[in-house]
């Protein structure tokens, strides 16, 4: 686990896994969402992996492992994409920008080692180079209407929702001068479950398909083929039959404990007695919408039933339809 140097930022809390080595907050979760929400401040995402793939035929031999249509990807132009077992099961999330000459990707902490032994192994004739540089480069994520100044020569990943920025590592205490003020991930993580994004290792478990989650919208290409996986995507797209769904969920308020990641999702008129139809994925406490979660249930599940995360009663908002 690599520990940031903005941990010593007075007010910092180390977060929990899967965001170890980094701050959770510093010191008032509510101030960080709005600050994030209105587009000032940073979060440091220096735990997260970073991967770099060169060489000339970088991008076409990328769009033959990923699901995402990147062998004519401009400079700069940000996307996101999967890489899929055989049987179309989600292995890998990955968020990407290529900078003319290197492709740079960010994923989830501690899944660089198995990404980069794959890719390792997919190279066969092609002229590409591939390198976990998580070492020498850091993750920093600037809101959108951020107006911080980012040096040239700095890959870029620039979305809808901000930039995410790619920093030589000694230069991050003067990215947190210059960008201020810190923000931790707690904020981020509660405007990522209000926005219905998915993440790696928590909304997806083995057996998880892009569909079900609502990849096939940002990371999923349905008119390439040549990718591991691919047969299982078309199949389901085509007979429309996930057999899980995501959904949002509003949480009743005068609980006062979160439903954890994989705490179990029932219908509320069965009560703590009934059959188990999902599972919390990820929650959080929202500045506006108050208590918040994501879970993963299954496709028949009414999408105006009333559900009990763990024992909290929930309302559901549908992200993936029935």
């Amino acid at each position: 686990m690599t520990k940031s140097p903005l941990l010593s930022l007075p007010g910092a809390v180390p977060a929990e896994a899967p965001d170890e080595g980094v701050a959770a907050h510093y010191g008032d979760l509510f101030r960080e969402q709005r600050a994030l929400a209105a587009g000032t401040g940073f979060v440091d995402l220096s735990h997260r992996g970073v991967i770099t793939v060169s060489g000339a035929d970088r991008l076409s031999w990328l769009h033959l492992l990923i699901t995402q249509h990147v062998s004519e990807l401009p400079p700069q132009q940000a996307t996101e994409a999967l890489i899929l077992s055989a049987h179309g099961h989600v292995e890998h999330a990955l968020y990407l920008v290529d900078d003319g000459t290197t492709t740079w990707i960010h994923v989830e902490p501690g899944t660089q080692g198995e990404l980069l032994a794959y890719l390792e192994s997919m190279k066969f004739f092609y002229q590409v180079e591939t390198a976990d540089v998580t070492d020498a480069y850091a993750v920093v994520h600037l809101p959108a209407g951020s107006i911080a100044e980012v040096p040239d020569g700095w890959a870029v990943r620039e979305v809808a929702y901000g930039r995410d920025v790619f920093v030589p590592r000694g230069e991050l205490e003067s990215v947190a001068e210059q960008a201020g003020p810190a923000i931790g991930v707690l904020a981020l993580e509660a405007l990522r479950i209000e926005a219905h994004r998915p993440r790696l290792g928590l909304e997806t478990d083995h057996r998880t398909i892009p569909h079900e989650v609502g990849w096939l919208e940002t990371a999923v290409h349905l008119n390439k083929g040549c990718y591991r996986g691919q047969e299982t995507v078309a199949r389901v797209h085509n007979l429309g039959r996930p057999p899980r769904r995501l959904v949002f969920l509003h949480l009743d308020g005068s609980e006062v404990k979160l439903p954890g990641h994989g705490a179990p999702v029932r219908l509320a008129e069965d009560g703590m007695e009934g059959r188990q139809l999902g599972f919390v994925t990820s929650s959080a406490r929202h500045y506006e919408l108050g208590p918040i979660a994501l879970a993963l249930v299954k496709r028949n599940v009414p999408a105006d039933a009333v559900l009990l995360a763990d024992t909290v009663p929930a309302n559901q908002e549908v992200v993936v339809e029935p």
